[in-house]
């Protein structure tokens, strides 16, 4: 569509405008799906409201949008509950597909259940929808304004990302994850370094990757400021989506010549065990070279490490182990009910509730403070999430260390984190 050598940012801006585009115009997208959440969607019907100057209206494109009560639980009292009932109201009422409490992260169910594919723009009121850049759409979080606006006309406005290259070469060793290649780019670029750029990854390296390290990386590229992380389509994008979907696509690819706004370098080989001390997301150091602290809490859940691989390579640390050492709580919460199914069916969780832990409902759970187990003041939490600034699980009074599923269980095990662990 374009007439000169395009990013993916955009190519898949040029076809949600309908025009060619190019870094740094300002466009107006249809937008092929929407997610919400009970924390976002209450205050997106208020500004539906205003904006209509009248009756709250029907949403112009119901098809394509999807509401997730994943923010949210039983526990987290009356005022949030009103809010998810505000949301599931109008969602019942226009016959928009909803994803209920316990069934898991919106982001998650998006993405397992075939809403979001190749060459698509998929959008939600959630930062986190970044993560959908793993099958090659463009993903982006808006604010509850914007997502009024998608309600009102299926449209949104964007301005068009410049893109930074991520060329990835060789692969991970024995012992090391996505998460630490995360970590290590939110290292040496900063919490703000992608300000407002698409990451599009490229590079032998990506052949190494499976689609729960993509999503990962797609996932965490907004802690680096990214507008987008993005990854072409290829035979691990086709396998995965050949057990979602039977409709159309159409993937795309930059172009030969792209303009890129600079490339980072990394040899996958070259990653080791990170971690993110408190409280930044950048504030990060080589597992091996931090001084050691006691553990109380351990957390493996949330849109970055709730997955069904996580917890296997959690378990075989906690197996080789023994176990939770004395004082450390454990807390499993899978991103979705498909994968705590799975794990159920396997038997995994059993073993997690054999050495202790606290199973707990798919969902966002802990991770943003308002629902879950929120750590006392206090509280040293080591968690596979994606954020640590103060006070994101609840209580400023606790300290949150990122880390990969298996660093995190070998804290469990030990009931310390840093010196001594093996690079």
């Amino acid at each position: 569509m374009t007439s000169r050598p395009a990013t993916m940012a955009e190519k898949l801006l040029s076809r949600a405008a309908g025009r060619p585009v190019r870094a740094g115009e300002v466009v107006v997208c249809e937008v092929d799906a929407a997610m919400g959440t009970d924390g976002s969607v209450p205050m997106a019907l208020d500004y539906l409201r205003q904006i209509s100057d009248g009756p709250l209206p029907a949403p112009a494109r119901r098809e394509k949008l999807f509401f997730a009560m994943d923010h949210y639980g039983g526990l987290s009292g009356e005022r949030a509950l009103a809010l998810q009932q505000t949301a599931r109201g109008y969602a019942r009422l226009h016959g928009i597909a909803l994803f209920e409490v316990g069934e898991g992260i919106g982001h998650q169910l998006m993405i397992e259940r075939g809403h979001v594919l190749p060459g698509r723009l998929v959008v939600a009121a959630d930062s986190h929808a970044v993560s959908y850049g793993a099958l090659n759409a463009f993903g982006t979080g808006i604010g509850s304004s914007d997502f009024a606006g998608v309600l009102a006309c299926g449209q949104v406005w964007l301005k068009v990302p410049a893109s930074l290259r991520v060329e990835l070469t060789g692969q991970l060793r024995a012992g090391v994850s996505a998460k630490d290649v995360a970590l290590t780019l939110a290292r040496r670029l900063g919490a703000d370094g992608a300000g407002y750029l698409a990451l599009e990854f490229g590079g032998p390296g990506l052949a190494h990757l499976d689609m729960d390290d993509r999503i990962l990386l797609a996932n965490m590229s907004v802690e680096m400021g990214a507008k987008a992380g993005l990854f072409p389509f290829d035979a691990c994008t086709r396998a995965f989506l050949a057990q979602r979907t039977a409709d159309d696509f159409q993937p795309v690819a930059a172009d030969e010549g792209a303009g890129y706004s600079g490339t980072l370098a990394l040899d996958l080989g070259d990653v080791v065990p990170q971690v993110a001390l408190p409280h930044r997301v950048d504030n990060v150091q080589d597992l091996a070279g931090t001084a050691e602290v006691p553990v109380d809490l351990v957390y493996l859940g949330t849109c970055t490490g709730g997955r069904a691989k996580d917890y296997r390579e959690a378990l075989d640390v906690l197996r080789a182990g023994g176990g939770v050492a004395p004082g450390v709580t454990l807390v499993v919460t899978p991103a979705s009910e498909s994968i705590r199914a799975e794990l159920e069916q396997q038997g995994l969780l059993e073993e997690f509730r054999a050495f202790g832990a606290t199973v707990q409902a798919p969902g966002c759970g802990a991770c943003c403070g308002t629902c879950g187990s929120a750590p006392a003041g206090g509280v040293r939490v080591v968690s596979t999430a994606n954020r640590n600034f103060k006070g994101r699980m609840g209580n400023a009074q606790a300290e949150i260390f990122l880390a990969s599923p298996r660093s995190c269980a070998q804290a469990a095990v030990r009931g310390t984190l840093g010196a001594g662990e093996a690079a």
